[in-house]
């Protein structure tokens, strides 16, 4: 089934987008972290994700410093660990690998993330952006509890609740097949 997608530009005229590939990884996870939305469908029943990270340090043991860098680090308002993984759909390695690539991070990132880095990495994201961390939760949360969040957060990631999202400019079907099992 082909699907077109229009714009209506300011002069009213139609266009018609065209699908292409991207030309490098690092341009798709630029527009990820510049526009969580478009993970919209990952972000659970809140529909909004919270940049942590980008490039986020997975250690792999206790007070150890990250062995593995996952592509994205994102929290949802229920302060579930949102791990997302680009790969283009020129990347060979879309398959098996992938997930075992994934299923890596995940486990040590449960088992050794301490909550204090992930903070610190949140803070260091906003502050590099010209943001003040405080206020950018203090509005994702909608006046919610900060400190309280962080403890969900922690206790999301020690009882293993964490989302994995893998995301593709084209997701072979093969892959598809062993992530949907």
């Amino acid at each position: 089934m082909n699907t077109s997608v229009f714009v209506i530009g300011p002069d009213k005229k139609l266009t018609e987008l065209s699908r292409t590939s991207y030309d490098s990884e690092d341009l798709f996870q630029a527009l990820l972290g510049d526009y969580p939305d478009l993970l919209r469908a990952a972000s659970g029943p809140s529909g909004r994700l919270l940049l942590v990270r980008r490039e986020a340090p997975i250690p792999e043991a206790q007070d150890s410093a990250g062995r593995w860098s996952l592509d994205h680090l994102f929290l949802d308002r229920d302060g579930v660990p949102v791990l997302v993984e680009v790969k283009r759909a020129t990347d060979t390695r879309a398959r098996r690998e992938v997930v075992a690539q994934m299923l890596d991070y995940a486990a040590n990132g449960v088992a050794f993330w301490p909550i204090e880095q992930l903070v610190e990495a949140f803070a260091s994201t906003v502050e590099a952006e010209g943001g003040e961390a405080d206020a950018k939760l203090s509005e994702f949360l909608e006046g919610g509890d900060p400190e309280g969040f962080w403890r969900q957060v922690e206790s999301n990631l020690r009882s293993g609740r964490v989302r994995m999202v893998f995301v593709a400019d084209r997701i072979p079907k093969e892959l598809r097949r062993i992530v949907e099992f």
